[in-house]
């Protein structure tokens, strides 16, 4: 309808983007209407958002024009990075900065930024309790979307600073789900120690960014952290246990040695698990679950989360 306030997304084929879209085409009578930006307007996953109502327009974060025409006559935009796909925190600043100013040059309304902390306000480069990666951050998958926070604010651009959690996807895409052992048990690893993780189903961070634009300018310039629950490592293991059917055992390994696994990001990671460790009240109290409840009533705990997700788990 004419009236409706059209939201552009980017990463509308992805996790976070492609949730939103899915929430507001859902809702139909919520005077939203999404409009999905993606590189391939011809994929599959493009075209299943079409059937759902949603606006598929061409657009990429490297390409600052082509979101510029993306973001024209909208209200608002959802903006997110993925830094998995080039291991670069520079890139991530880039591409930020590319989206602020196109959401700046197009007047929109309302602009949410999916971010983390930057967590070098917490460990400073020269404090050798972790190390320094790059030369120049700690986790670079979170300080680089810290960092741009303060592109968004400088760009005179209305924004609401979304604060993510670990995705459940994790367990199935992302290599983090159960691995069997000698004695035939499977375990889940972190380096958390009994520490609490903030986690949420990527459908979930979608609703609750549905949300956050139903509040509208009561949440620009606001800090928002989601959480579907904040579990320990052995809470994890006894949900997949329980949903899997198979003895799922946490292990815990220091930082030290999950920096050590190997894979691209290993050393990323470990320090990750470590700052979520060592300031568990900050990071946790940044997620309060009655918040993200009260901006998506539909919230799932683990366990919901499972019920839906379990058979797509593998047991490697």
């Amino acid at each position: 309808m004419a009236n409706e306030k059209v939201i552009a997304v980017v990463g509308a084929t992805g996790a976070q983007g492609g949730g939103l879209v899915r929430a507001i085409c859902a809702d139909k009578s919520g005077g939203f209407r999404a409009r999905a930006i993606t590189r391939d307007v011809n994929s599959d996953k493009a075209k299943e958002l079409a059937r759902l109502g949603a606006e598929v327009v061409a657009g990429d974060v490297d390409d600052e024009a082509s979101l510029e025409r993306a973001f024209a006559g909208a209200h608002g935009a959802f903006c997110v990075t993925f830094f998995w796909a080039h291991f670069s925190a520079e890139k991530e600043l880039a591409e930020a900065a590319a989206m602020a100013r196109a959401a700046k040059s197009a007047g929109l309304k309302h602009v949410i930024w999916s971010t983390l902390e930057d967590t070098r306000q917490w460990v400073p480069l020269d404090d050798d309790r972790m190390p320094t990666l790059g030369g120049k951050y700690k986790v670079p998958h979170f300080d680089g979307k810290g960092e741009a926070n303060r592109v968004f604010a400088g760009a005179g651009v209305p924004t609401t600073f979304l604060l993510t959690s670990f995705y459940w996807e994790n367990f199935i895409y992302f290599g983090m789900g159960p691995k069997k052992g000698p004695d035939g048990t499977y375990s889940i690893t972190t380096a958390m120690d009994g520490a609490k993780l903030p986690g949420i189903g990527v459908e979930d961070i979608g609703r609750c960014a549905y949300g956050v634009f139903k509040r509208g300018p009561a949440l620009v310039g606001r800090f928002v952290g989601i959480a579907g629950e904040h579990l320990t490592g052995d809470e994890m293991a006894a949900s997949l246990s329980k949903a899997l059917g198979v003895q799922v055992k946490y292990n815990a390994v220091s930082p030290e040695v999950y920096r050590s696994f190997g894979f691209p990001g290993a050393d990323d990671l470990g320090n990750m698990f470590q700052f979520k460790r060592d300031f568990e009240q900050v990071f946790c109290g940044a997620r309060d679950l009655e918040r993200t409840r009260s901006l998506n009533p539909e919230l799932r705990t683990f366990d919901a989360w499972l019920a839906e997700n379990k058979s797509k788990i593998p047991l490697e």
